[in-house]
């Protein structure tokens, strides 16, 4: 006589193993043969960091306004760059990871639905790295760290549910429409504009604020900086918004993911 459950317990191990093995693989295919290796998940954010602040701060002399978390613009980019890039890198990377995999998704009984899963998670790597850095260069200069930082995994929970529905989407289309991958770099190249990060939310002109209000990364881009650079308290009406756009993602993306599923062994 079967034991109820147990059909659930092994399929759920089995996925965690597949979603371990896929991000070890994912993580060294990245950086094998490379001397600097993981480092360079820390070397190019600070290249770009450097690059930016070099044109705005220093060639555009660019100034942020006295109410804001900090007066340095290197902190204030920095620390408001790190929740798009983790959620830039998973969409980037998961748009065709199923054409990556096809020979695993055609071939096997694979949960293609942890592919997305598994970018997120090996990007979340070399975030935690960056992130590391950050709170290093925060202590360094403002001397000081805020007791609200440790929230800052809730925010990366939602970074994940939000980035992971996009990637489910995203990466299905792909399957089928073989541009859905250029288009979406067009798309968040016009998204990182109107998120502020780059310059402050004032600086916006004031009939295109509506923008920054219906752009989930903008509350997430505020958090982290308010978070690492200031002793303000979470604000439970913002991280509702967010938590409602993480979890609508998620959900809708599941469901799109799974009815475009049926197809994917046919088309690849």
């Amino acid at each position: 006589m079967p034991i109820p459950g147990r059909h659930f317990v092994q399929n759920l191990i089995y996925r965690r193993t597949v979603l371990f093995q896929l991000v070890r693989r994912d993580f060294e295919q990245r950086f094998i043969g490379s001397v600097a290796g993981w480092l360079w998940g820390v070397i190019h954010p600070l290249v770009m960091l450097a690059s930016w602040v070099f044109v705005f701060e220093v060639c555009l002399k660019m100034t942020l306004p006295a109410n804001e978390v900090t007066q340095r613009y290197s902190l204030f980019l920095f620390c408001g760059i790190l929740p798009w890039l983790l959620f830039q890198e998973t969409v980037l990377r998961s748009a065709s990871s199923l054409l990556d995999n096809a020979n695993l998704i055609t071939k096997t009984v694979f949960p293609a639905e942890i592919v997305p899963v598994s970018i997120f998670l090996s990007s979340l790597i070399n975030h935690l790295l960056a992130l590391a850095l950050a709170v290093a260069i925060v202590g360094f200069y403002l001397g000081h760290f805020s007791v609200w930082m440790l929230s800052l995994p809730i925010y990366m929970l939602l970074i994940g549910l939000f980035s992971v529905g996009v990637s489910w989407i995203v990466s299905s289309l792909q399957v089928y429409l073989r541009d859905t991958a250029q288009v979406i770099s067009v798309v968040l190249t016009l998204w990182f504009w109107t998120t502020p990060i780059m310059i402050d939310e004032q600086r916006f002109p004031a009939r295109l604020r509506f923008l920054l209000r219906l752009n989930p990364l903008s509350y997430l881009v505020k958090a982290y900086r308010e978070r690492l650079l200031s002793y303000r308290v979470p604000s439970l009406h913002e991280l509702g918004i967010v938590t409602a756009y993480a979890a609508t993602a998620f959900i809708l993306g599941g469901l799109f993911f799974r009815h475009l599923k049926r197809g994917f062994a046919d088309v690849l």
